[in-house]
């Protein structure tokens, strides 16, 4: 995933990851990840929970917002309370 991303933004398209493993991370990592402790198949969270959605949606399009970030950019995700 991460050569992918990364051969996207050479050609000027911004990518942002969701990444469910930490090791996903080690060997290619994408420009922009943001890793989130939900199952396999579930990336933005539970489906019948638009609100939490909402939040992994905002966390992953505020990684774009930050053009000072030097590339890579990591960040994990936590739910507020």
């Amino acid at each position: 995933m991460g050569l992918v991303a990364r051969e996207l933004e050479r050609h000027g398209v911004a990518t942002v990851s969701l990444i469910l493993l930490h090791a996903a991370l080690r060997e290619e990592p994408p420009p922009r990840a943001l890793w989130v402790p939900f199952f396999h198949g579930s990336a933005l969270g539970s489906p019948s929970d638009p609100a939490s959605q909402r939040e992994v949606v905002d966390a992953a399009l505020e990684l774009l917002r930050d053009a000072e970030a030097s590339l890579p950019v990591l960040r994990d995700f936590r739910l507020r309370p």
